[in-house]
């Protein structure tokens, strides 16, 4: 388990260059253990010394701007930080779900991909300038009324915890990838010889269309290959910008095809829906068709993981901890 002083450390160390972060790291944790002891002279327990100590030093961020002499400047030294972690917060929450909504309800009532994704594209910069003028604005009020408490006092319990970069924990998410991939392939195999579902003669009916064995369905089976390989890199490299872009790319070459032979009446066996009795055009209660909906929830999907993919490989761009030891 990582202490206090790691997670304050690497909360400070990450927000600068990285050709400083050497130099700046054991300041740091000498400056935090003289600040311990003094606490621990005065009589105070060891983990309650070390969250006073934190506590006075305050905001590490803040810290590590002063060290490096950047100025936390927008409208204000007062609030940027306060500003620049809400406005964060309400693009990575606020864009991605109305775009989300915007380009569902366009494509579900319409039907049209391309301007479903144009109307999601046109929400997604009209969201984002809207929340970062509103968020400023609203700082640059509170700057020039004087105020000073904005509920957002800096405490040791805002510490982001500190990331583990080590294979051990990528291997869950390597297995469960590996088991999902390889029940993939063995149910698009099955469905083809071992359908549930027969005809008159007694043979199984595939669900997907046996048409597609000409090309598409040795082209999803590639893309498992692909995946797998992927989740290799990802266990022994861990996520990066480039990680990200290739799974862009994994899921656009899964998902496009996909909506499109869905979309175009070609991916389920006719023989299949006649023997059970389904229609994916037919209108539910709502009005929506079931081929409308679970294109919607596909795209969902999709774009979940494409957004997920980055942000992991932000994450895992942060600064790992350096082994030094911590001042006595």
């Amino acid at each position: 388990m990582t202490t206090l002083t790691d997670r304050y450390v690497w909360a400070a160390v990450r927000t600068v260059p990285d050709a400083q972060r050497a130099e700046i790291e054991p300041e740091i944790r000498v400056m935090i253990g003289d600040a311990v002891d003094a606490h621990r002279t005065a009589g105070e327990e060891p983990g309650a010394a070390e969250r006073s100590a934190l506590a006075e030093l305050g905001d590490p961020e803040r810290l590590a701007a002063d060290y490096v002499q950047r100025p936390l400047l927008l409208i204000g030294p007062r609030y940027y930080l306060d500003w620049l972690r809400l406005l964060k917060t309400l693009l990575s929450i606020v864009v991605p779900i109305s775009t989300t909504v915007v380009f569902l309800v366009q494509f579900l009532s319409q039907g049209d991909l391309g301007a479903a994704i144009g109307s999601a594209a046109a929400t997604a910069l009209g969201v984002t300038v809207h929340v970062g003028f509103w968020t400023t604005l609203v700082f640059a009020v509170l700057e020039r009324s004087g105020t000073t408490d904005t509920g957002t006092e800096w405490s040791p319990d805002c510490l982001p915890a500190v990331p583990d970069h080590s294979r051990r924990s990528r291997l869950p998410d390597f297995i469960a990838s590996l088991v999902f991939l390889a029940a993939l392939a063995v149910a698009v195999l099955w469905q083809q010889v071992s359908s549930v579902v027969r005809d008159p003669g007694g043979q199984p009916v595939p669900f997907l269309d046996p048409a597609l064995w000409s090309f598409w369905l040795p082209w999803f089976l590639g893309l498992i290959i692909a995946e797998a390989a992927f989740a290799l890199w990802l266990y022994l490299r861990d996520w990066s910008w480039a990680a990200a872009v290739v799974n862009l790319a994994l899921d656009l070459a899964f998902a496009v095809p996909v909506i499109l032979l869905w979309s175009e009446g070609r991916l389920l066996n006719p023989d299949f829906t006649e023997a059970v009795g389904w229609d994916p055009a037919a209108p539910t209660g709502g009005g929506w068709t079931i081929a409308s909906i679970v294109t919607g929830v596909l795209v969902l999907l999709v774009a979940w993981d494409v957004v997920d993919g980055f942000l992991k490989a932000r994450r895992a761009g942060a600064p790992a901890l350096q082994p030094v030891p911590a001042h006595h």
